[in-house]
């Protein structure tokens, strides 16, 4: 073998050494799971407490009904309209106003400080509850949302006069709404944001 033949063998099982396939080697912290079976546990009592809370403010007052949602949260109508049966979709720009309580009827925000509202429907960032409240509203309605927190503000709260973990009772009035195929850039107020 010539000494470029040597040079050329040696190059190549450097290089065979080096590519080999390495290993992943495992974390240096292994968790066994605890801190997430804790986690849900707490989160279960969470969610039963404000479960119980909710079922003693519905039973607190039989004469108002209230309606179970598929989303986890009750309601009532404060005022009902029955004529129209159309509900905001995508995209509609929904106007209202509204209020919000903590669980024991205390105002932590009044309507006439978080009014007014301009909402485009499932297109902005709003609490998931009003989201979802919103929707099953009709024009000129007013509804009653107790929202658990995990559908209102959460684990974190709103950083100003919500806690964390809380629950909350929202009364919302839906003062119209207009179909985003029947807006313009003059009369849609969200353009200027």
């Amino acid at each position: 073998m010539n000494n470029i033949s040597k040079i050329s063998l040696i190059i190549f099982m450097i290089l065979m050494v080096s590519c080999k396939q390495q290993q992943a080697r495992m974390p240096i912290s292994r968790s066994s799971g605890t801190f997430m079976k804790e986690s849900i546990a707490r989160n279960k009592k969470l969610v039963a407490g404000e479960e119980l809370r909710i079922d003693s403010i519905i039973k607190s007052n039989p004469s108002i009904k209230y309606f179970a949602s598929n989303k986890g949260y009750w309601y009532h109508y404060d005022i009902k309209n029955e004529k129209d049966t159309l509900r905001p979709r995508k995209g509609d720009i929904a106007y209202f106003d509204y209020e919000i309580k903590d669980f024991k009827g205390n105002v932590i925000y009044s309507d006439v400080e978080l009014r007014p509202q301009v909402y485009a429907v499932d297109k902005q960032n709003i609490m998931m509850g009003l989201r979802h409240g919103i929707k099953l509203m009709r024009k000129n309605e007013k509804v009653t949302f107790l929202f658990p927190s995990h559908i209102a503000y959460g684990y974190h709260g709103d950083d100003k006069s919500i806690g964390p973990n809380e629950p909350l009772i929202c009364t919302v009035t839906l003062n119209d709404f207009k179909p985003e195929n029947k807006l313009t850039p003059t009369n849609n107020p969200l353009k200027n944001e």
